[in-house]
């Protein structure tokens, strides 16, 4: 998050052109590390070793400092500087050995008792290592920093105090360093940030992806509750239908009739879901949700198809939450769909549901076959995972199998009590 977006205050335009900038130069800076390198090089040569060069041979100048300085000449001045100035271009890829390097260097040249400024490379070396180096190497680069600071200061002292000399010196090598582990941390801080945003776009994509999954499970679950149910149902009228043209003519349109009132309810919860899920301007035409109530026109449904129906409660059905009947009335669908599927039309089904406590027991269980047991599928299909899902989603449970008596048993038990974080 930006600093704008915490205080709300718009960055100034010179601030965003100094952002643009800076951005430029590391995207340059990552293609062509040693642009920046070579360019730091130049610049301190020409801020710091083109005047040592241009009074090299010259003595007695009267703005030289009241120390004797030994004059060298301009050859053995540009060898000082080039010792002092060539290690800064591996000062990011070897930092320690460029600190080395320019140590050794600055020692030579004061042991020889000259004054140059390019010894402002010893700083730049310093910073470096606490920046881009190994930590662990940095308390031996200030020691040795110490080190040379202190000859340094003796030598000196005819102008100031060694003292003064010795604290100038470690102020300004204190101030690289700090500066160093400044611009470090900074980085890492930014670095993790990065990483968080890439890990949290990573995050909210898969967030996305498992919605998407869920959100298709669910209309999978309820297109299976809508379609399956209504098409077993208008399939066993066809059946019985055509069956009955031929045997007794005059049911024929009772036949008919009832395969247009299945087809009708589907194409209207069809209707209804899709209404739900299709983007519009304008509010869907919705039919409210089945409720337990409606059960009574479910099995009369079924009843139509064949299979003789016997259906009972007992509790106080109609106060319990809209979520809870739903999912019992899905669940006696789907368990009535399949005695139908695989009992056939001339069994018997009992139907129960019950409140008990903090519970609500459904219960279904067919007849199976005439002269047999139901025939149950050969693998858990879509149906009884939805029931178990459904059931889940209250704590709930689900048992299918088969009946002692024969045929096929359904028993569904769903909490009633609150659950943390449970649907409302």
């Amino acid at each position: 998050m930006s600093g704008d977006g915490i205080t709300g205050v718009p960055p100034h335009p010179l601030v965003n052109r100094l952002t643009q900038v800076g951005q430029r130069m590391r995207k340059a800076d990552r293609d062509h590390p040693w642009i920046l390198d070579t360019a730091l090089i130049a610049g301190v040569f020409v801020l710091f070793c083109l005047p040592d060069l241009a009074r090299g041979g010259e003595h007695g100048d009267p703005r030289d400092p009241p120390i004797a300085f030994t004059h060298l000449p301009v050859a053995g001045v540009l060898a000082l500087q080039a010792g002092l100035l060539l290690p800064l271009l591996w000062r990011r890829r070897a930092p320690s050995l460029a600190f080395g390097a320019i140590a050794v260097v600055f020692l030579v040249q004061w042991s020889l008792g000259a004054f140059l400024r390019a010894d402002v490379a010893l700083l730049i070396a310093l910073y470096s290592l606490a920046l881009h180096g190994r930590l662990r190497r940095l308390p031996w680069a200030c020691a040795a920093t110490i080190g040379l600071m202190v000859p340094v200061a003796v030598r000196v002292s005819s102008a100031v105090s060694v003292w003064e000399a010795l604290f100038f010196l470690l102020s300004a090598a204190t101030a690289a360093v700090a500066l160093g582990f400044a611009v470090r941390v900074r980085r890492a801080q930014l670095a993790s940030l990065r990483e968080r945003a890439a890990r949290l776009e990573v995050e909210r994509d898969q967030r996305s992806k498992l919605a998407a999954a869920t959100e298709r499970t669910r209309v999978a679950r309820e297109m299976h509750d809508i379609i399956g149910h209504n098409l077993s149902v208008i399939i066993t009228l066809a059946d019985g239908g055509a069956y009955a043209a031929e045997v007794t003519p005059q049911r024929g349109p009772e036949a008919l009739r009832l395969i247009g009132d299945s087809g009708r309810q589907a194409l209207g919860e069809l209707r209804r879901m899709l209404g739900v899920l299709r983007e519009q301007t304008d509010e869907p035409e919705l039919n409210p949700q089945p409720r337990i109530a409606d059960l009574e026109a479910l099995c009369a449904r079924i009843r139509a198809a064949g299979p003789e129906v016997v259906y009972s409660s007992r509790g106080e059905l109609d106060i319990l939450d809209r979520g809870v009947q739903v999912m019992a009335y899905r669940i006696v669908q789907e368990a009535l769909t399949n005695s139908l599927k695989h009992a056939g039309p001339d069994t018997l089904v009992h139907v129960g549901v019950t409140v008990e406590a903090a519970r609500l027991c459904v219960r279904v269980e067919d007849s199976g076959r005439p002269g047999g047991t139901s025939e149950p599928p050969h693998e858990e299909g879509h149906g009884l995972a939805g029931m178990r899902e459904r059931a889940a989603l209250y704590g709930g449970t689900v048992t299918a199998g088969p009946a002692p008596g024969g045929g096929w048993t359904v028993q569904a038990v769903l909490d009633l009590s609150p659950l943390p974080g449970g649907p409302t």
